[in-house]
């Protein structure tokens, strides 16, 4: 058995679907489980990781391993998770992202941005288990979803910086190597880096998408102004937005390269960008 949180949403929901594939049972951390949305064959189970005591239900002596998504600002209540996790299973495979910092040792300040906070989850997980994986994907292409209802009410899209350039990767992808974290010990200690295959600007996405969807897309050049508020409204903390803000306009000059890695560890090549949208259509039409 093992125990998927995040399971509602685009990686964690691949995971759930990928192992219940492979003929491993799953069971998904749920706030809600009467209304939650999980792939097929996915045992819900009421818990939240800002509550370690409720996490109890979850962790029976049959869950094996734990694919672990921190889906708050900041890492506080991050160790009392961790550790609630480590009290019923020996395995976890955390989802972290690339150009993670070295973390505050005991007694630090942990940082405020996104990064940092992969950092000090990194950290706990590490000194929690003893079998650990810590992946480290690039740029989700699912966080150009936020261009969909932009696509699907007109032929123009708004973004602060359209000559930002990074290699996209696939949910599937992450979710892939999730996966074989999980259930073969072939990256356990590993902090694999991995992205899509190809550097696409935002501008070269849009146009993409618009391929994809039969249609030319215009780009507009948000204010940063402009793209702060929206992030803001979003509901990320200042620290997170101002992150994204400004690794992506150091991205229009000094473009982030594909991990070197990424075909190796999946035994194939990356899935492109196009490919990402043929598979999310829907999301844009």
């Amino acid at each position: 058995m093992i125990l998927v949180t995040g399971a509602t949403g685009k990686v964690g929901g691949q995971v759930a679907a990928q192992l219940v594939a492979a003929g491993v049972p799953v069971r998904a951390l749920v706030r809600n489980p009467e209304t939650a949305v999980l792939p097929a064959g996915v045992e819900p189970v009421r818990g939240d990781l800002a509550d370690p005591a409720a996490l109890t239900a979850a962790l029976t002596q049959e869950v094996t391993g734990v694919f672990l998504v921190w889906p708050l600002p900041g890492p506080g209540g991050a160790a009392e998770a961790v550790t609630a996790l480590a009290r019923r299973t020996g395995r976890i495979v955390y989802l972290s992202a690339r150009g993670v910092p070295e973390a505050p040792g005991d007694g630090g300040e942990p940082a405020a941005d996104i990064l940092g906070t992969h950092a000090v989850l990194e950290r706990l997980v590490r000194e929690a288990v003893p079998a650990w994986t810590l992946l480290r994907p690039g740029g989700f292409a699912s966080n150009t979803l936020e261009w969909a209802a932009q696509v699907r009410s007109g032929d123009t899209v708004r973004t602060a910086y359209p000559k930002a350039a990074r290699p996209l990767v696939h949910e599937a992808d992450i979710a892939a190597l999730a996966v074989r974290a999980l259930l073969t010990d072939d990256l356990l200690g590993a902090v694999p880096e991995f992205t899509g295959p190809e550097v696409l600007t935002q501008a070269e996405q849009i146009a993409v998408i618009g391929e994809v969807v039969g249609r030319p897309l215009a780009v507009e050049r948000l204010t940063r102004a402009e793209a702060r508020t929206g992030l803001l409204a979003a509901g990320l903390p200042p620290a997170y937005a101002d992150g994204i803000l400004d690794a992506h306009a150091a991205m229009e000059t000094e473009p982030e390269s594909p991990a070197p890695a990424s075909a190796a560890l999946l035994g194939r090549l990356p899935r492109t960008y196009r490919e990402w949208v043929t598979d999310h259509l829907a999301d844009f039409t």
